[in-house]
């Protein structure tokens, strides 16, 4: 089965560079070397100043407008910082979408920072305040347009349970993962849950592990990937505290953050373990040893008290 992560198009540093160049005078002849790919998208840094992001995929060209647009009027109001399209490439030769820069932000992946959960404290704080004024921001009408309700059905933890049941059960057929019954419980517990009716945030839409940037010391330093931009239920950032934090940590995010209903734990949990399982296939199949034991971690994190 092909992955669903198989890139349409792979913009390496040298096409990254001549694209770049053509299309930005100023930055011709700038260092271009890869920072990162996921599944929607090949990321580069120019400069040593800038991050190009080019998508891998057509189904992401719908989150480069979501971003475009929204990304600019978020980041003055959201205490973390995150990145602002600036330079927006057009289609050039061989390579068919548009794609943007935007300054580059300090820090690395949560999930490359080997930091244990016991020292996940600070970053928890900074993610439930940062949540908290993602949730109560409002953007206008004209660019709400680009931003839907839950295009995913990431709020729908009946709807998760089962995509996550599937992945957790390729995952044990791969030896990648064992069942567990904390797990199992969950899920069932899921599959009677009914969908979202209440009212919906402004949401990230798909924060984990990768998209939670950290300094060195351990603190908060951006939030990165907002191409799931949506309106949904608040569970759906919640995720995070599930998957990414335990114990302490998890408590310090949701005391920062503010109440949170029992429905929207159960939701939470479900989607931290349905990322957690999408990512560890994605780890697993493309030999990331480090992101495969975080994202583990994660599936015991979002059953544990």
């Amino acid at each position: 089965m092909t992955p669903e992560w198989t890139a349409e198009h792979v913009v390496d540093a040298s096409s990254a560079a001549e694209l770049i160049g053509a299309q930005f005078p100023d930055l011709r002849g700038a260092a271009v070397r890869p920072l990162a790919t996921g599944w929607d998208n090949t990321v580069h840094v120019v400069g040593e100043t800038w991050v190009f992001r080019f998508p891998r995929r057509e189904p992401a060209l719908t989150c480069f407008d979501r971003e475009v647009a929204a990304l600019p009027l978020l980041a003055p109001m959201l205490p973390l910082a995150m990145p602002v399209p600036e330079r927006i490439g057009v289609p050039q030769g061989d390579y068919p979408w548009p794609f943007w820069g935007a300054r580059l932000l300090p820090g690395r992946e949560l999930a490359d920072a080997h930091l244990p959960d016991d020292r996940r404290e600070r970053a928890a704080v900074a993610t439930g305040e940062f949540l908290s004024a993602l949730h109560r921001t409002a953007l206008p009408e004209h660019v709400l347009a680009h931003v839907p309700v839950d295009p995913m059905r990431r709020g729908d933890a009946a709807y998760r349970a089962g995509l996550a049941a599937e992945r957790l059960d390729r995952l044990a057929e791969a030896g990648t993962w064992t069942h567990d019954a904390d797990v199992a419980s969950l899920l069932d517990l899921a599959a009677g849950l009914a969908a979202p009716a209440g009212p919906v945030v402004l949401s990230h839409g798909d924060l984990h592990a990768r998209h939670l940037l950290v300094d060195e010391a351990g603190a908060a330093a951006g939030v990165i990937d907002w191409g799931d931009l949506c309106r949904a239920d608040a569970a759906v950032d919640l995720s995070i505290a599930y998957g990414a934090f335990a114990g302490r940590s998890r408590a310090a995010l949701l005391s920062a953050y503010g109440p949170m209903t029992p429905e929207q734990d159960v939701r939470a949990r479900v989607l931290a373990l349905f990322l957690c399982a999408a990512l560890a296939e994605y780890a697993a199949a493309e030999a990331r040893p480090e992101l495969l034991a975080e994202v583990l971690r994660g599936l015991r994190r979002a059953v544990s008290d």
